[in-house]
């Protein structure tokens, strides 16, 4: 970067340079001191990588975001949550006029609205990648969002909903015949709303007792469905138990399947089950069992839970669910795995049964006062 410093006519002294792309830049000061400071501020900048064209700082949020987005590739559900995280109330404000203050306040008023901390977290997240994009390129030298404090989310074993076997027997007792399927692949398959409305013929191999989970549905804003690939990483084959194979065998056998897809589960049209249509059975199922509170999507924490609960590593229950990396996992089902306390005590009951022939708990009655 080339630049100096002259004293113009007027006895003001212009700091004057020129950036990466040769556009000049200059300010003038009353003092020649100053007029060096700020030069060598704007040079340290450049050395360090924070340098940013001051005229593309003046850019509001909103105009950044509106040109950024355009070129991102993102699925439906992405845009929908990237527009409404850009309605922050720093939308019209310049990019380098945004402070962490801005941030700061903006979290504190999705606070104090009630927006869980999850949802709050996400909208960050995204407002963030937008900022990250300004600095890489040079509209602003530094990121507002790096360092904000978020409010705490609850620990997972506290927020977590998991449903007991008797309360699910009691779902798939009475729930419509057409619906018993939809529930045992959420409960004992482990998939998403989306992923089972979105289940054909074709995905399950009743023979190896698998199912490829290979699309979801979605709810598109005019209410329409979109099928689309899974999550991220959630592309998997699940392996069935006995009985679930039979109970999709009996719905195939007693319904058949719909349209040119071959959909296991009917919806408007030939075509798949619409979330609003899976909500309503869902709600009409737990009524007529006499149970409220429990979400479909517990259904699935159920299964993970009931794999943990058998033995199965974080990489089995990953690939199970679908989670795109293991940290997922651990981070959601950590509070569901033995401690080592527990695992210390279970192998200590071991080695006394398998020395004594019988179970610890009984030890104590067997043993006789020898006097000492």
């Amino acid at each position: 970067m080339a630049g100096n410093i002259a004293k113009r006519e007027n006895g003001k002294w212009r700091a004057r340079y020129r950036d990466e792309a040769g556009k000049e830049h200059s300010r003038h000061f009353g003092r020649k001191i100053d007029a060096q400071q700020w030069l060598d501020q704007v040079t340290s900048a450049v050395v360090t990588g924070t340098y940013a064209d001051p005229q593309a700082g003046r850019v509001t949020f909103a105009a950044f975001f509106g040109e950024w987005s355009t070129r991102q590739v993102w699925a439906p559900g992405t845009v929908l949550a990237m527009s409404l995280a850009a309605r922050t109330p720093f939308a019209g404000k310049p990019m380098k006029e945004v402070r962490r203050s801005d941030i700061e306040a903006w979290i504190k008023q999705m606070n104090a609205a009630g927006l869980a901390p999850g949802t709050i977290k996400t909208r960050y997240v995204n407002v963030r990648s937008v900022f990250r994009a300004a600095v890489k390129d040079k509209v602003i030298g530094s990121d507002p969002t790096d360092g904000v404090r978020l409010p705490r989310r609850r620990r997972s074993d506290v927020a977590m909903s998991i449903p007991t076997p008797e309360e699910v027997g009691q779902l798939m007792a009475v729930a419509e015949e057409r619906f018993r399927p939809f529930i045992a692949l959420c409960a004992f398959a482990g998939l998403r709303l989306g992923e089972a409305a979105g289940v054909q013929l074709g995905d399950v191999d009743f023979l190896r007792k698998t199912l490829k989970v290979s699309r979801q549905i979605q709810r598109l804003n005019g209410g329409e469905i979109d099928v689309r690939a899974p999550k991220y990483g959630s592309e998997r084959v699940v392996y069935l138990a006995d009985g679930l194979v039979n109970v999709l065998a009996k719905h195939v056998a007693d319904y058949g399947t719909v349209g040119k897809s071959r959909w296991l589960f009917a919806g408007e049209e030939e075509g798949p089950p619409h979330q609003n249509t899976v909500g309503y059975w869902w709600r009409k199922t737990l009524r007529d069992a006499g149970l409220s509170g429990i979400k479909l999507h517990d259904l699935r924490h159920f299964y993970a839970s009931g794999l943990v609960a058998a033995g199965c590593d974080v990489v089995t229950v990953q690939r199970s669910l679908g989670h795109a990396k293991a940290t997922t996992t651990l981070n959601t089902y950590a509070h569901l795995w033995p401690t080592a306390e527990d695992r210390t005590r279970k192998a200590a009951e071991s080695i006394m049964s398998a020395s004594l022939g019988h179970p610890a708990t009984t030890l104590a009655g067997s043993v006789t006062d020898t006097g000492d």
